[in-house]
């Protein structure tokens, strides 16, 4: 992902920063504990694609 991109880019619940975690192609917020995923270099930003963090999975 562009590193400009990601500056930008904010949790659309909350509005707080993401955390990019590349290794699984997800955008983590961390207060909501939803990770967004991002396909094909594309963020997907919608709350229904999103998923909810496990209780024991650091964000």
């Amino acid at each position: 992902m562009d590193s400009r991109l990601l500056e930008i880019l904010v949790c659309p619940l909350c509005k707080g920063p993401l955390l990019h975690r590349a290794s699984r192609q997800e955008l983590v917020c961390s207060p909501c504990r939803l990770a967004f995923p991002v396909r094909d270099g594309i963020p997907v930003m919608l709350q229904g694609e999103a998923r909810r963090l496990e209780e024991d999975e650091t964000p």
